[in-house]
């Protein structure tokens, strides 16, 4: 197995990407310093959803941190399942390309996969959360209770909102 190097970063791209860029600015910038796991291999959007996870578990197998940004809706988005594909057969619940069956969305895959590199003992887990608080029902369950766990905003004495810049790079040096 590669060395792991890589940091994986999982989130609802569609509520959540203001958080995911406001990282990436950081790496950019050289003030976090991470390597991006998804810029090792591309998954297209028009790929099936298994082809999508095959790529997916490539990129976190070389991960040796696992950051999730948890919104509003990450634990309930649906995007990723098999029900959601044109090639699954909903009557006799089969893959008609012959493939196994997994109803989990992307999000939740990965959870599930960087739980099992944790409980291993070769990933530390980092759960970012869009917001000024920490609300662990908002969080997949699989790391739910894992790693650590800190809001990605505060409210500054003006009454304004603001990236948590010191507190992420803190976790970040930590794992």
């Amino acid at each position: 197995m590669a060395q792991r190097q890589y940091t994986y970063i999982a989130g609802d791209w569609d509520h959540d990407k203001n958080a995911v860029d406001i990282l990436e600015y950081w790496r950019k910038q050289s003030k976090l310093k991470y390597l991006n796991a998804h810029d090792t291999k591309t998954a297209y959007d028009d790929s099936l959803n298994c082809s999508i996870k095959k790529s997916l578990k490539a990129r976190i197998d070389i991960s040796k941190r696992f950051v999730l940004i948890v919104g509003d809706h990450t634990d309930s988005v649906t995007a990723g399942g098999c029900q959601l594909c044109p090639s699954y057969n909903s009557y006799w619940k089969y893959c008609a390309r012959g493939y196994s069956v997994d109803y989990d969305s992307f999000i939740k895959y990965e959870c599930k996969k960087a739980d099992e590199a944790y409980a291993e003992g070769v990933m530390s887990i980092i759960v970012l959360y869009n917001s000024t608080s920490v609300n662990k029902y908002l969080c997949p369950e699989a790391l739910r209770y894992l790693g650590y766990h800190i809001p990605m905003i505060y409210k500054g004495y003006d009454g304004k909102l603001y990236w948590d810049y010191n507190a992420i790079s803190k976790v970040f040096s930590q794992t």
